[in-house]
């Protein structure tokens, strides 16, 4: 039987490695989003932090861990959220940052890893062709390479939330993450399921970036040429087999779901719950609106994972918003 690269142990452990200020996030039920819905929504809120993303979580447990070895030089490769916790746990260690990150990210994402004092190196490519490059930069200069999903720390930082969730009463019935390199739902996933093993774990995907989803239905890496989607946190075309593995031992399932539903999430989630957040964030409720049968009656979590959004691109897909028909309506429409 294929073993897991996580340890419980060892995310209880990392506890204590983390700021405070990145632990304990609110989790409330939010009725208002629930008529809508037809299920008893609860909400994980992991951007009540100074980076706005549960990604430091993981960050902090890098950094404290290269501060100890005394290394002083650290790159990665970000969509723009990883990039931004690794430059806040860097510079709070004295570490020097170097963020690979494709021109086309949302400026408020660069913008911000800026101003946390990180070098900011722009491909003109996607998040694939930053990380080639950002391995590139470690090789050259001998320093550490951060990769998201890959490094056991991005992956049982992001499990944390997960020893948050099953404290909590009441139980659930199932958590919907969302999914792209994986961190986030192989680190949650594996403590749901280590400590509460009825419950669902869920990965969710936008249509338009499909290939981890893809590879753990197929039971192997399936990659894409190419992405479509808003979702920019989770558009990754080549899925990390060992991240991979993981996932096939804590996923109860993985659903793609459309770009029309994203946008109706994400105007539930500011209409009902106050909240402004990015596409990647909505995921969950997105699945609760493309098959309201499956979580009818049950009690579910969402974790609302990044608010990094770029505000005029909000603007324009929050202001034009489809109704929950409409967002029901197409099967195939991924623009």
């Amino acid at each position: 039987m294929q073993e897991t690269r996580l340890d419980t142990a060892r995310i209880r452990a990392a506890r204590q490695m983390i700021d405070p200020v990145f632990l304990d996030t609110p989790l409330y039920r939010c009725e208002a989003l629930e008529p809508e819905l037809g299920c008893a929504v609860s909400i994980k809120l992991e951007t009540a932090n100074p980076v706005r993303s549960f990604k430091a979580r993981g960050t902090e447990l890098v950094a404290s861990l290269l501060a100890d070895n005394g290394s002083r030089a650290v790159v990665c490769a970000s969509a723009g959220n990883l990039g931004q916790a690794l430059a806040w746990s860097g510079r709070g260690r004295g570490l020097d940052v170097t963020v690979v990150a494709s021109r086309f990210a949302p400026a408020a994402k660069l913008d911000r890893i800026r101003a946390l004092d990180a070098r900011l190196e722009l491909v003109d490519g996607d998040f694939d062709m930053a990380r080639e490059r950002a391995a590139a930069i470690a090789r050259r200069d001998g320093i550490r390479l951060v990769e998201d999903s890959l490094d056991i720390e991005t992956c049982e930082g992001a499990a944390t939330i997960g020893l948050e969730l099953v404290d909590t009463e009441p139980s659930f019935d199932a958590v919907l993450i969302a999914l792209g390199g994986g961190a986030l739902a192989t680190g949650v996933g594996h403590v749901v399921k280590a400590l509460a093993p009825d419950v669902d774990v869920i990965g969710v995907q936008p249509l338009g970036a499909p290939a981890m989803t893809h590879s753990w239905h197929q039971r192997r890496v399936v990659t894409t040429d190419s992405t479509n989607t808003i979702a920019d946190g989770v558009a990754g075309r080549r899925p990390i087999p060992a991240v991979l593995d993981d996932l096939l031992l804590v996923a109860d399932d993985a659903v793609l779901v459309q770009e029309a539903s994203i946008i109706a999430g994400m105007r539930m989630l500011l209409d009902h719950a106050g909240l402004v957040v990015e596409p990647s964030a909505a995921l969950g409720i997105a699945a609760i609106l493309e098959d309201p049968d499956r979580f009818a009656g049950r009690h579910v979590v969402t974790i609302v994972c990044g608010s990094n959004v770029d505000m005029d691109a909000y603007h324009r897909w929050v202001g034009a918003a489809p109704s929950r028909g409409a967002a029901r309506s197409s099967s195939t429409d991924s623009d």
